[in-house]
């Protein structure tokens, strides 16, 4: 075994890729580039693999490892944003909740 540099794997189909009309390796920029504005600290690797089964005619099939482990494949937008992206592949990555003022106790002194 050897120690891997990165911290989240993204599995993407290059055969959705290029039914979508967009350039190899466009995905895997678009991706780092959003999720290292996140989080820094977090390695992210984006490798464009063979079919992954499903053949949507509109969308990318794409995975994760944890979307793997439970045997699920992600279907994205090739229009939306990277933003929208990361939030649909890693849905519990970053604070979800705030506080906000209303909730907040008051203190009168």
């Amino acid at each position: 075994m050897a120690r891997a540099g990165f911290s989240e794997l993204v599995l993407v189909c290059g055969k959705c890729v290029k039914r979508q009309g967009l350039k190899k390796g466009s995905v895997r920029r678009l991706l780092r580039r959003e999720l290292k504005a996140r989080v820094p600290s977090r390695k992210l690797r984006v490798v464009e693999v063979g079919c992954l089964g499903p053949c949507p005619k509109r969308a990318l099939a794409a995975a994760t490892a944890d979307s793997l482990a439970k045997r699920r494949i992600h279907l994205l937008d090739p229009a939306a944003t990277p933003a929208q992206s990361i939030d649909a592949l890693f849905p519990d990555f970053g604070p979800k909740g705030c506080l906000s003022l209303a909730d907040a106790p008051t203190t009168d002194r």
